[in-house]
């Protein structure tokens, strides 16, 4: 009787030990399932439509990019808001259409921070979420309100809108200053060689693009003939900071290692970085291990090197195990420009690459190459590989990241399309207006509306067409997506339709802005 108590004792004990053990087990699932994923946007600049194998391009290679885009979903029809750069990373930032904001437009290196600091961001929302936030690469944003003293902290700037650390360039790399700037302070500046910069007026004594051709090592063809910095000219003037200037061809290897070293650092909680490259925005500069290995110029060295950057950002990832909780979004800010400022034989040696594609237009545009753009999420083990004709936009990132970090932030304009995002959903937008150079058009469904606009209906130094015209333009995409031929004429109750759709989206805003009336 005795030793039958005992076993019923030891019975109960072990039980009591197993669902201890369940319990705990099944805790550490719950924990395991509620960890907030990582949020990576591996941002490029200028990288056009046709430019990566996934997208049908034959003349590069891209195999770390196309990597993406096979092992997660491509998007054909991902857009970014406009064709220029500062409008297209504001609104991804904060989940508003750039024509809703007269300061979005391309700045100066000396510009105001054009987002303002009581405005919610993508990193704001993430932070209040528990995630680290970072931005290593390309701002382009505005820094500081008013005249900047780039030799003291430079604030407001990216730590102000949400981002726990910041490493950036402030401007282009075509711009000045052409320093790093890390948390509002400018890395490795000499208090005895203060910095200045002026858009306005060159300081005496200083030489110029214009006036030295034979300091340069790559000759401007436009535009870029101010101050000289590594034997370039670029835009505004600067003088001072020497030792604190980057060298251009270092500047993707020593952006990666920052990008690479802040993952490690961040490992062991959620973490969100905007990791933006430079590539390839002029002046295209390859590190010397990519020189020539395109058979492009350096236009397509810089995109095979942007390309190695990728693979090795990602193999870092993997190596800190953190692939199978790591979103990445991969898209470019606008469309592709080949001459952009400089003669460095990307129009000589283009060859049969099509950087746009089967698309019209490009950068500046408002022609469907000018926004739409390469788009991949990835999400290893959770985004099955596929391909998506779902409209998604970058604006749509604010509400759908916000979901995905369970927040309820969103913005008038920007969509909630996760499951569209994740592969989960074929639903995607249903209307979008884009912008080029405070320009408007709109898209809805297969169509695309783009309102008369006065102006040269080409762009003669890059060689591209703007989609300026004196009448409506309407194309169907799904039928003509080189917008060869505009139906307007053929289809007035079509354009009738999407005349009163545009006007309804961009007359809801108080605003006397004449970008957003028809001519």
């Amino acid at each position: 009787m005795k030793n039958r108590q005992l076993l019923i004792v030891a019975i109960l004990v072990m039980s009591l030990f197993s669902c201890k053990d369940d319990a705990a087990t099944t805790s550490e699932m719950t924990s395991a399932d509620d960890t907030k994923p990582n949020i990576v946007i591996i941002y490029m600049d200028d990288l056009g439509f046709g430019e990566l194998g996934a997208y049908g391009a034959t003349e590069l290679k891209t195999p770390n990019m196309d990597a993406l885009a096979n092992g997660g979903l491509r998007f054909t029809n991902g857009y970014a808001t406009s064709a220029t750069c500062t409008p297209s990373r504001y609104a991804l930032l904060t989940g508003v259409y750039p024509w809703r904001n007269k300061n979005a437009k391309i700045l100066p290196g000396s510009a105001s921070l054009i987002i303002d600091t009581a405005q919610n961001t993508i990193p704001k929302l993430l932070k209040s979420k528990g995630y680290a936030t970072g931005i290593i690469g390309k701002w382009h944003l505005g820094l500081g309100a008013g005249e900047i003293d780039w030799n003291t902290r430079i604030s407001p700037g990216p730590n102000e809108v949400g981002f726990d650390y910041s490493n950036i360039l402030a401007a282009t790399q075509d711009r000045v200053p052409t320093v790093y700037i890390k948390n509002g302070e400018v890395v490795n500046l000499d208090p005895k060689d203060p910095i200045e910069v002026s858009y306005e007026k060159n300081f005496e004594g200083e030489p110029t693009g214009l006036d030295n051709p034979e300091m340069l090592k790559m000759k401007w063809h436009h535009g870029h003939n101010n101050s000289i910095v590594n034997g370039i000219p670029r835009i505004g003037f600067m003088k001072g900071g020497q030792a604190a200037k980057w060298v251009d061809e270092d500047m993707a290897d020593y952006f990666l290692a920052d990008a690479q070293a802040y993952v490690k650092q961040n490992k062991d909680r959620p973490f969100f970085l905007y990791y933006a490259l430079q590539q390839p925005h002029v002046p295209r500069t390859p590190h010397p291990r990519f020189v020539g290995k395109s058979g492009m110029g350096p236009r397509g060295d810089v995109i095979l090197e942007a390309d190695w950057v990728i693979g090795e950002f990602m193999k870092t990832l993997e190596i800190e195990g953190l692939l199978k909780n790591t979103l990445i979004v991969f898209s470019s800010d606008n469309g592709p420009v080949v001459n952009d400022g400089y003669y460095d034989d990307a129009v000589e040696k283009l060859g049969d690459h099509k950087p746009a594609g089967p698309l019209r237009g490009g950068k500046y545009s408002l022609f469907e190459a000018g926004t739409r753009v390469p788009f991949i999420t990835y999400w290893k083990g959770a985004i099955n590989p596929g391909v998506s004709e779902a409209m998604v936009s970058q604006l749509d990132l604010f509400s759908s990241l916000a979901a995905l970090a369970d927040s309820d932030a969103t913005t008038n304009d920007s969509k909630n399309m996760l499951d569209v995002f994740l592969g989960k959903s074929k639903d995607g937008r249903e209307a979008l207006v884009i912008e080029a150079t405070s320009r408007t058009a709109f898209r809805k469904g297969e169509w695309a509306l783009i309102p008369p606009y006065n102006g040269a209906a080409r762009n003669d130094l890059v060689n591209i067409e703007l989609g300026n015209d004196t009448v409506y333009q309407l194309y169907n995409l799904k039928e003509d997506m080189g917008q060869k031929e505009n139906l307007a004429l053929s289809h007035p109750d079509k354009l009738q339709e999407m005349i009163r759709e545009y006007h309804a989206i961009v007359e809801d805003q108080q605003t006397e802005s004449p970008a957003l009336r028809l001519e």
